[in-house]
């Protein structure tokens, strides 16, 4: 399953975000309180609150973050939590069911040509698709985006609103893994190559398509096609210990899985899988087939996994190396110890908080940064407690 993909976060070069800084972040709703954990007991900050279903958080070089709102809107977040207004020309989208404006990622190169990529649903007809944009980030006191340019729309039958998949990657070679959901209507499209439902794909950063992606050339395939077989994949990661592209992906009842994903590799949904229809009824032929690969790790019951990182930062020295992801059916924060690419343990944590985790990264500080799924959404920062 080896992939030729090597980890490259981008600079971080004010990284001097001086942890006095984020200590005076307060919570709105008094919940820095301690939580139990392998690591010790655990404090969880409100940096900042008024979101609305905000999907993803990425960093700025200089400690600032962006943050996307999925009914369309995108902000900056200071570390002491301050919000700007909404940036100027985020472009329209199409938030109904699980649609909206998804995720947002810095380009490597960020701190000398203050470009990011974005993905969100798009009304088409009278269903939707994601697409994948390329912009310029404007700052200053009316920060704004400029140079938007669209470099992806998902081909194949629209969503009615659910499966939007869109996570995004950077490798180090520049070129960007996008998940792209299989709009819950149409799994059988998964194991269809002429279309980019329950799909990976690997573009360029202007939208073009790289020349060694596994099915250039072949009638009837998409070219932008990495892999396939994939239900609705809301984590993605390059593992840094291994240079590995690394999925995480809801099942339906059951079924969740974390997967290594290698070149034209086939991920079996909705052949193979762990689960069961909503309606209970059997879905799978079995959960193992020739040609279709194995995950390495399943969730049943489900605990809709969403956003995942790597952690190697200094704050936890106990886990580094471990993967983190957030839950959203099972509210919580789940950590998976590894050994190689081996699962060998999983602790769930903050259960207490009660709420939906959408997103989970390491912060230039080496703390844990989440964000929460509610019409009430919250930046969070979790640390060890003192």
């Amino acid at each position: 399953m080896k992939s030729p993909v090597v980890w490259v976060t981008a600079s971080l070069t004010a990284a001097i975000v001086v942890t006095a800084t984020f200590l005076i972040a307060t919570s709105s709703r008094g919940d820095n309180t301690a939580f139990d954990s392998s690591a010790g007991q655990l404090e969880v900050q409100t940096v900042a609150g008024g979101l609305v279903n905000p999907w993803s958080l990425a960093f700025l070089p200089d400690g600032r973050m962006l943050v996307t709102e999925r009914p369309g809107r995108m902000r900056l977040v200071t570390p002491q939590g301050q919000l700007s207004p909404p940036l100027k020309d985020v472009p329209a989208v199409w938030a109904s069911g699980q649609g909206g404006l998804l995720d947002v990622i810095t380009d490597s190169g960020f701190a000398a040509n203050a470009t990011i990529y974005f993905c969100y649903s798009e009304r088409s007809g009278n269903g939707g698709r994601t697409a994948v944009a390329r912009a310029k980030l404007v700052d200053g006191a009316a920060p704004g985006l400029t140079d938007v340019k669209v470099i992806f729309r998902q081909d194949g039958p629209l969503s009615s609103g659910n499966h939007y998949g869109c996570r995004i990657v950077q490798a180090s070679d520049g070129n960007l893994f996008v998940s792209l959901g299989e709009h819950f209507s149409y799994r059988d499209e998964a194991q269809n190559l002429g279309n980019h439902l329950g799909k990976l794909i690997r573009i360029a950063p202007d939208g073009t398509v790289p020349k060694d992606n596994p099915f250039v050339g072949r009638d009837g395939a998409k070219p932008e096609i990495w892999s396939y077989g994939h239900r609705n994949e809301q984590g993605l990661a390059i593992n840094p210990a291994s240079g590995e592209l690394w999925e995480i992906e809801h099942g339906p009842r059951g079924g969740d899985e974390v997967n290594i994903i290698g070149p034209g590799k086939n991920y079996g949904w909705p052949v193979i899988g762990f689960g069961i229809d909503y309606s209970g009824a059997k879905i799978h032929e079995s959960t193992a087939k020739a040609g279709m690969e194995q995950p390495i790790k399943a969730w049943v019951p489900s605990i809709a996994p969403s956003g995942m990182t790597f952690y190697t930062g200094a704050l936890f020295p106990k886990w580094r190396g471990s993967l983190f992801t957030g839950a959203l059916a099972g509210q919580m924060l789940v950590r998976l110890s590894l050994n190689g690419n081996a699962v060998t343990g999983e602790e769930r944590l903050l259960q207490n908080l009660n709420e939906r985790i959408r997103d989970v990264r390491q912060g230039p500080d080496g703390a844990l940064w989440l964000l929460t799924d509610s019409s009430a959404g919250r930046v969070l920062r979790v640390t060890p407690a003192k």
